[in-house]
This record gives C-alpha cells, structure tokens and sequence, in this order.
C-alpha cells in the first residue's frame, strides 16, 4: 500500500473486537493484545468477529518486553464511562490527564466520531466506524421481529435509555443478542456467521441513546443497515436515520411502538426502508472512507512521533 511506507505491525487493544477487525481494510500486520482485566473473555471474542487474517493475539506483558510501540484510539465517550462506572474523578481532571500524557509522549489520538473525541477534548482526527453491505446476505425479514444488539445492559442502563427502551418496544416481538451474564434469557451469537443470519432474518433493528453520553447510532447499528434493516430510535442529532426514509426514530415512545407495528405488520414497508438503510451505510460510513481515515491517521501519528523525538531527546530518554 503506498500510502504507508513501514511495513512494521500496528499494536491494538482487544477491547472492541468489532471495531479491530476493521483494520483488516489497511492490509497491515496487526498484534492484537489480548487477556487484559476486566474484559468478559480472556481472549478474543469469536462470537463477535473471527480473527483477522493479517492478526496474532500477544499478551501484554510480551509487548512490553519486547518495548513495541503504541497507536491510542478512544471508542467511548468520557460522560458514558463516567456515569456508568460511578468514577469519582472530575471530568476535567481525566481530560487534562489525557492530554498531558499525549503530550508527553507525542502521541496522536484518534476518535471514532466526534461525540466521543470531543468528550475527552481530542477530536482533532475522526475517523468513523463502517460497515460493508458485501459481509452481509441479502435480507429476507422473514422473522416479524424486532432485534437489539448490546452487551453489559445492565450496566449501561442510562446510556442507552433503557427505561425509554421498555416503554417503547417492552412486550414487542424483540429479540436480544448479546454477551449479558445477568440476563439469563439473553446470549451472545455463536459467531459472526450467526450473528448475520440473525441480521438477514429480523424486521427492523433498535438503537436508542442519551444524546449527551452516546452517539446516534453504534457499530450494531451499523451493520443492522448495511445487513438491510431499517432502524428504530430516540431522536438523535448524531444518528444516520432520517424518519420516515431508512427507519423511525420518536421521542415519544408510544409512537416509536406504533412505527415498530407498522414493521412488524408490514414486511413490504420493512424491506424498502431497510433498503435505504443500506444505501445510507454505503454512503456514509464506508469500508473504503474507514481505510484512507486509518491510512491517514497512522501518518500523522507516525510523522508526530518522529518530529516529537527527534526534537526532544532528552525528554525521551527521562520516560
């Protein structure tokens, strides 16, 4: 690939694995580092992505010995994880941390919208999630059912308005589908060929949001859409929706139950939406548009680590 002139390994964090497999589009090696605290497997969740092709899974403590490099990407706004870990540090003591440290060390930061970059105050460099309607089957909505993507629920409960959530679609046809412990009717899909079929035979998909703690949408969402499902919600400024065109979205949720009827009742209407939920991924949140991004931003990281070093080599050499 031109654009990068280091044949080097990139270094990520499996925190999202999701997200990870997108940088199969760089077509670069990737050490992926895996085992780390807090996370609900110890490995790589293959219910949610298989591993990359070009990817091996290290550990921490190999990475560090062998004194590798790293890339910082933020996947959640600091709001959200305030509000749903109970942190009592203030936000502004984390934000200028944050940035300290990037400043110490040269670091570029990457944010994948700018809801959650300028949460952390680093959204200088954006690079949004995508999804590519070509991993997906055709849909057949043959399942008069409406279907939600989310892990740690319970956890999360006012970043995803889940009141607002029950009120709306509680005593629909809805399945759930994900990794929640607490939730004994709820499983995560087998892997990311089930996950699809789950995808290609739903009606329509849900996807609600506090405004101020999380985006419009989310990479579930995304791949509902390009899977060719409309998608259902709370008004949001940052959500790809447009009522009425690829989904519904109400703040009323006595009305965004009557749009989940309309779907569940009519198949026709579901497919044409879902279609142009389709259209709206490939559009906006591309496979290619996700690649030249990362392209770009592994640039500027490299070229502002090299300035940051070459001119500071003393403070190098105290880190």
């Amino acid at each position: 690939m031109n654009e990068l002139r280091s044949n080097g390994r990139l270094l990520v964090f499996d925190c999202h694995e999701a997200w990870v497999y997108q940088l199969r589009a760089v077509n670069r090696p990737l050490d992926i580092i895996v085992g780390l605290a807090g996370r609900a497997t110890r490995h790589w969740d293959t219910s949610m992505r298989p591993v990359p092709a070009n990817a091996r899974c290290v550990r921490l403590s190999d990475v560090l010995a062998a004194c590798e490099q790293y890339d910082c990407i933020i996947h959640g706004t600091l709001g959200g994880m305030i509000f749903d870990q109970q942190t009592t540090t203030p936000p502004d003591d984390l934000r200028r941390a944050l940035s300290q440290y990037v400043r110490m060390i040269g670091a570029h930061v990457v944010a994948v919208s700018h809801l959650k970059g300028r949460s952390w105050g680093l959204d200088e460099d954006v690079v949004p999630l995508s999804a590519d309607p070509a991993d997906y089957p055709s849909h057949s909505g043959d399942l008069a059912r409406g279907l939600r993507v989310a892990n740690q629920i319970r956890g999360k409960l006012h970043t995803l308005k889940w009141d607002f959530h029950e009120k709306a679609f509680g005593g629909l046809p809805l399945t759930l589908v994900g990794r929640n412990d607490d939730m004994p009717a709820v499983n995560p899909a087998r892997d990311w060929n089930n996950l699809k079929e789950i995808f290609r035979r739903h009606r329509f998909f849900v996807h609600t949001a506090e405004p101020s703690l999380e985006d419009g949408y989310n990479m579930a969402t995304l791949e509902a859409m390009a899977a060719g499902l409309p998608v259902l919600g709370n008004c949001h400024p940052t959500s790809p929706i447009r009522n009425g065109v690829n989904g519904f979205l109400s703040d009323d949720p006595a009305e965004l139950r009557m749009f989940a009827w309309q779907l569940i009742r009519d198949s026709d209407l579901a497919k044409r939406l879902g279609a142009e939920a389709r259209k709206t991924v490939t559009t906006l949140f591309s496979a290619e548009k996700f690649r030249s991004g990362i392209v770009r931003s592994i640039e500027t990281a490299r070229k502002k680590w090299t300035e940051f070093h070459c001119s500071t080599p003393a403070r190098h050499a105290e880190i």
